[in-house]
């Protein structure tokens, strides 16, 4: 499978955030990577559904979207009447995560679960087979621009041995300092999605960046 971009909407320009939203709809990019903190399980607070709401009102791609909240339950239907088409979820956040998983599924959604730096993927064994995607942190939530975690590649392996040993179709994104030097060596460790905020925003030509990135 060709390596998959989903440009993180926490490094827009949120005072002309239409014109980034066209620039992602023109380019390359897979789907838009949409961070939901709550201030409580991370230490900021980003947007919530009004911005959420404009954003999928233009957006022609399909919306990734990262809840680092605590209680992601309670915004799930919200979150599915937006028309998202990934609702990613916390393990670290969530006590009944196969609960929650099914829960999303049944709104009609793919179920992501996102795993922090320190929380080994041992912990996914027995949901593995449930959910359609992995995100892992490659960064410490909260807070864009950080420097790569470099663990994050071996990380990366064991998840991918993981899936083939369980049998199971699920993708992984990673999240967190994706740049020209990390993100080769993220796609030959087994990443199928990569996110990258600064590095494509703050380019001086996002869609080539883009482009670049998806041609790994």
């Amino acid at each position: 499978m060709a390596t998959m971009v989903s440009p993180s909407l926490l490094a827009a320009d949120f005072a002309h955030l239409s014109k980034d939203i066209d620039m992602i709809n023109r380019s390359e990019a897979d789907w838009l990577h949409m961070d939901i903190m709550d201030g409580v399980f991370v230490p900021n607070i980003s947007f919530g559904f009004p911005v959420l709401e404009a954003v999928a009102g233009i957006c022609r791609k399909p919306l990734d979207v990262h809840f680092m909240t605590i209680h992601p339950e309670d915004y799930i239907a919200r979150t599915a009447r937006l028309g998202a088409m990934m609702m990613n979820i916390h393990y670290e956040a969530c006590t009944h995560l196969h609960r929650t998983i099914h829960e999303i599924h049944k709104a009609g959604m793919k179920a992501g679960v996102t795993l922090n730096p320190s929380t080994p993927v041992g912990m996914l064994e027995d949901i593995i087979g449930d959910v359609d995607m992995v995100l892992l942190m490659s960064v410490n939530p909260g807070f864009g621009g950080q420097k790569f975690i470099e663990n994050t590649i071996q990380k990366t392996q064991r998840l991918r041995r993981l899936i083939a040993e369980s049998g199971s179709h699920a993708l992984i994104e990673v999240d967190g300092g994706v740049q020209a030097e990390t993100a080769p060596r993220l796609v030959e460790a087994g990443v199928d999605i990569l996110v990258s905020g600064s590095y494509v925003f703050k380019a001086e030509d996002p869609i080539a960046t883009i482009r670049s990135l998806k041609a790994l």
